[in-house]
């Protein structure tokens, strides 16, 4: 979307905030014999306690209320009983609704002491993070974004996932642009534009580049990969770009 009024500014802002808290909350919960449907609980506890709708839930009637992903999976993972081990490297992704305005957020992260490359892949997500970020000005290509993550992951011997991308938001979980890559493609020349919602979402990986669909129908990991995320909702401004899910 667009957002172009003072309610809308208002009302994006609260589910970021909203969506925001779940995640932080989660990885403060997330420690060796907890399991993730456990921690998926909890978030529908705070979304209950916020009057807000977890979007996964509500838009594709998915098996939780938020994605968690453990390991090899990289996104969409579905809480159940698994138990989170030390070191192991989780990702937890929260969406929602409220008033009809959408946001997301998701990050990676080691559950106490992991690999060294676990911690390394994480640290390197936000750099990317950080350097797309840059790039996300009205009136720039969106193709930009990607480039400055993809070179960020290659200064660092590592590449990224592409075919998992960033995508716009707003009055819908998933709405224009359909794509925000995690490198360059040449053709993808649109402008970015003053107010567009976007989620904003590296993905950076020790080797591989694509991920496959689990049997599940909805958890996406690697062959022999580790993957780190973080993500989040961004306003783009001529003051530069508004992250509400800080």
């Amino acid at each position: 979307m667009i957002a172009k009024t003072e309610e809308d500014f208002k009302s994006l802002k609260e589910i970021g905030k909203i969506v925001a808290s779940i995640r932080d909350e989660m990885v403060r919960q997330t420690k060796p014999g907890i399991t993730t449907k456990e921690l998926d609980d909890i978030a529908g506890e705070l979304f209950e306690k916020a009057g807000a709708i977890s979007a996964p839930k509500g838009e594709y009637d998915f098996p939780g209320f938020t994605c968690i992903s453990v390991n090899d999976e990289v996104a969409h993972g579905i809480p159940g009983h698994r138990v989170i081990q030390e070191g192991d490297l989780v990702n937890i992704d929260v969406s929602g609704s409220k008033n009809g305005y959408f946001a997301d957020t998701g990050i990676s992260f080691v559950v106490g002491e992991g690999k060294d490359i676990l911690q390394k892949i994480c640290d390197v997500a936000k750099l990317a993070f950080e350097a797309g970020l840059k790039k996300a000005r009205p009136g720039a290509k969106k193709s930009g974004i990607g480039k400055a993550v993809h070179q960020t992951a290659r200064q660092h011997g590592l590449t990224v996932i592409k075919n998992l991308t960033g995508h716009g938001i707003g009055r819908r979980i998933h709405e224009a642009p359909d794509h925000v890559y995690n490198y360059y493609e040449p053709w993808d020349d649109e402008l970015l534009k003053e107010g567009m919602v976007i989620a904003f979402e590296p993905f950076i990986s020790t080797d591989e580049e694509e991920v496959f669909q689990k049997d599940d129908d909805w958890t996406y990991a690697t062959e022999k990969s580790f993957v780190a995320q973080i993500e989040h909702t961004l306003i783009l401004t001529k003051d530069g770009p508004i992250i509400i899910t800080l």
